[in-house]
C-alpha cells in the first residue's frame, strides 16, 4: 500500500504528534508499505525529500515552540506526492500541512483519514490571550466539525476525546485507536549504560535523592506549574525529606516556570533540563524514580505509558482520558493538586519496595494493548475501509 501522511510536525520537533507520527511511519514501512510523510522544513528553505520525509518550508510558530506553518500548497511537493501514487492518505494536522493533506486529497481524489491529536480549545489563550477566549473555543469547535465532516474515515486516541467529540456535535463513526509505541526502547536492557551513567553524574550525583520526573512540552496547557506548586507543598510539609524535581523538555513556558521555582524557594531542588533530542528521551526517563504530571489537555498522553515502560511508578492528576491506563493505587497514583499532592506522595514513599515493584510491574502489563503491532492492525483497517469507500 502507498500511504501519504501529512503533519505540520515531526522529528527532530518534540511534541506527541510528532512522536506518534514518526512512530506511524516506522511501523508502516516496517510491515512493507511505501510511506511519504509530508512536513516542514526546519532547516532549509527548499522543498527537500529524504529517506520518505518530503519536507517544505514554514516559519516557526515561536508561540507554539516547535510547531511551524507553511503555505497550503506547494507545488514541488505537488509533484512529487502525486508521482508517488498513493492509495491513502493520513492527515495528522490542522494547519499548513493539514491544510495541504486535504488540497490534496481532493486533486487526486484519495480517500482520506483524519486523526484528532490535539484539544485545540487548550490553546487557545495563545491567541486570545484570555480575551474573547469563549468566541474563539466556538469558532475551534465550528472548525472541527467542517474538518472532520468531509473526510472519509475519523481516527481519535481515546474515549475521552470520542466522548468531545459526541459533545460538540460531531456524528461521523469513530475509530479510537489509541496510538502505539515501541515500548521496547525504554526497557533498561537496551539503555546505553555508560550514557546513562554520564547523564547520572550530571544531573543526579546523589542516588539516594528521591527524584520526581516531569517530562514533556514546557507549556501553559501542560500545567507543569501545578506540578511545581504541588513540590514546593511537599517540600513545606517535610524540609527534611531528600528530594528533588526533574523538568526536561523545552517550550515557551520554561522562563516563567524557572521564575515560579524562584517564587516557590524551590529552585535550589529543580532542576530544568531544557530540550532534548528524540532519540535521548528514554534515557532521561530513566534518571527518575516517579513520573509527576499534572496536564489535563491530553488526548491519550504517551508519556504516561512510556514512564510506565521505564519501570516509572506514575504519579499524575486525574483525567478521563487515563482510563483504563491508570487505576488509583494499582497502576499508579492520583492526586487533585497542592493541597493533597503532599498527602499522596507521602502514601507512595511509605509503601514496601515489594509493593512498588508490583505497582509497576501490573502498570507495565497494563501497556501491552498500546503497542506498536495493535496500533498497526488498527490503522491498516481504518485504511482498507476508507480505500473501499472510493471503490
Amino acid at each position: 500500500m502507498n500511504i501519504v501522511l501529512f503533519s505540520d510536525t515531526y522529528p527532530p520537533e518534540i511534541n506527541g504528534v510528532a512522536t506518534s507520527t514518526r512512530s506511524l511511519f516506522n511501523t508502516l514501512v516496517s510491515h512493507g508499505h511505501q510511506v511519504v510523510v509530508v512536513t516542514t522544513n526546519s532547516t532549509s528553505k527548499e522543498v527537500t525529500y529524504i529517506d520518505g520525509i518530503l519536507r517544505i518550508p514554514g516559519a516557526e510558530l515561536k508561540k507554539l515552540y516547535g510547531y511551524r506553518m507553511s503555505w497550503i500548497y506547494n507545488s514541488k511537493a505537488m509533484k512529487i506526492i502525486r508521482a508517488f501514487q498513493p492509495d491513502v492518505a493520513h492527515i495528522q494536522t490542522d494547519a499548513g500541512i493539514g491544510a495541504f493533506g486535504h488540497i490534496v486529497t481532493r486533486l487526486l481524489k484519495l480517500p482520506k483519514v483524519y486523526t484528532y491529536h490535539t484539544m485545540y480549545e487548550d490553546y487557545t489563550h495563545y491567541a486570545t490571550k484570555g480575551y474573547f477566549d469563549r468566541f474563539a473555543k466556538s469558532a475551534v469547535r465550528t472548525f472541527t466539525k467542517s474538518i472532520i465532516s468531509g473526510v472519509d474515515e475519523f481516527v481519535i486516541p481515546s474515549v475521552k476525546t470520542k466522548d468531545y467529540m459526541r459533545y460538540i456535535g460531531v456524528d461521523n463513526f469513530i475509530h479510537v485507536v489509541p496510538t502505539g509505541t515501541d515500548f521496547s526502547k525504554f526497557a533498561i536492557e537496551n539503555i546505553d549504560r555508560v550514557k546513562l551513567a554520564n547523564l547520572m553524574k550530571k544531573y543526579r550525583p546523589d542516588p539516594s535523592v528521591v527524584t520526581l520526573l516531569v517530562l514533556g512540552r514546557v507549556a501553559k496547557e501542560k500545567s507543569i506549574d501545578v506540578c511545581l506548586k504541588s513540590y514546593a507543598a511537599f517540600l513545606k510539609s517535610k524540609p527534611r525529606r531528600k528530594t528533588q524535581l526533574l523538568v526536561v523538555g523545552g517550550g515557551p513556558a520554561l522562563e516563567e516556570l524557572k521564575l515560579l521555582a524562584e517564587e516557590l524557594g524551590i529552585a535550589h531542588t529543580t532542576t530544568f533540563v531544557g530540550r532534548v533530542l528524540p532519540d535521548e528521551v528514554a534515557y532521561y526517563y530513566h534518571l527518575g524514580d516517579y513520573f509527576l504530571c499534572a496536564s489535563l489537555s491530553e488526548t491519550q498522553g504517551l508519556t504516561f505509558m512510556e514512564s510506565m515502560a521505564s519501570d516509572l511508578l506514575v504519579i499524575t492528576r486525574y483525567d478521563t482520558n487515563l482510563i483504563g491506563v491508570i487505576n488509583d493505587g494499582e497502576t499508579g497514583f492520583f492526586y487533585q493538586g497542592p493541597d493533597d499532592f503532599p498527602q499522596v506522595f507521602e502514601k507512595v514513599l511509605a509503601l514496601p519496595k515489594t509493593k512498588v515493584k508490583a505497582i509497576v510491574k501490573k502498570a507495565k502489563d497494563g501497556i501491552a494493548p498500546y503497542s506498536i503491532e495493535t496500533f498497526y492492525q488498527n490503522i491498516i483497517k481504518v485504511y482498507r475501509r476508507a480505500i473501499r469507500k472510493k471503490w
